[in-house]
């Protein structure tokens, strides 16, 4: 009976011991994507295109790329003054021709005859109407560009996914082969 005591309290020890080890609370640790979530508002790319069709400039000022105003500026403005002296000068040729054909001789272009006089006409008659299309043109790519800037805004772009050039060797003949990598990082 004397060891049965002392083996039962060692029994009753070891139980107590045990439950105290369960009860304790199991932590569970869950890891968080590092990489924020931004939502993707659908209209951004629409109100660039109108803020810029507005006002040329106005769509990439939307977007935060202050460094294409000035392009935009420069493309447009630089057609539309070759557009304003394109159309000065075949006005000027056109009215000299039109007053050689009433008989007078004494306009600034007394030095060409009347088959030059047609040809600067068509000239720069020509050269105005591509100035007109470059301007229209460099609108539109000022409304693209916006549109476009604003779409590309919100793709998820960061440092997991990458490209880089690369340079190795080729296994056989040890010239240099040139490759592009595309990387992943999970």
């Amino acid at each position: 009976m004397n060891k049965i005591v002392p083996i039962s309290f060692l029994f009753f020890l070891l139980g107590t011991v045990s439950l105290f080890a369960q009860a304790k609370t199991e932590t569970v640790l869950i890891a968080k994507d590092t990489t924020k979530l931004e939502e993707i508002d659908p209209l951004t790319p629409a109100k660039a295109a109108f803020y810029s069709a507005i006002l040329p400039g106005l769509g990439q000022a939307y977007n935060k790329k202050y460094w294409k105003i000035p392009l935009v500026y420069g493309a447009i403005g630089t057609s539309m003054y070759f557009y304003i002296d394109n159309d000065r000068k075949y006005k000027d040729y056109r009215n000299a021709y039109k007053r050689r054909l009433e008989g007078y001789n004494d306009d600034k272009y007394q030095f060409l005859d009347d088959s030059r006089l047609i040809a600067g006409q068509k000239f720069y008659q020509r050269n105005r109407d591509l100035s007109a299309l470059f301007v229209v043109a460099f609108y539109a790519l000022n409304i693209i560009d916006a549109n476009v800037d604003a779409a590309l805004i919100q793709f998820n772009v960061n440092e997991r996914l990458s490209m880089k050039p690369e340079i190795y060797p080729n296994d056989v003949t040890f010239k240099p082969n040139v490759g592009l990598t595309f990387n992943y990082k999970f």
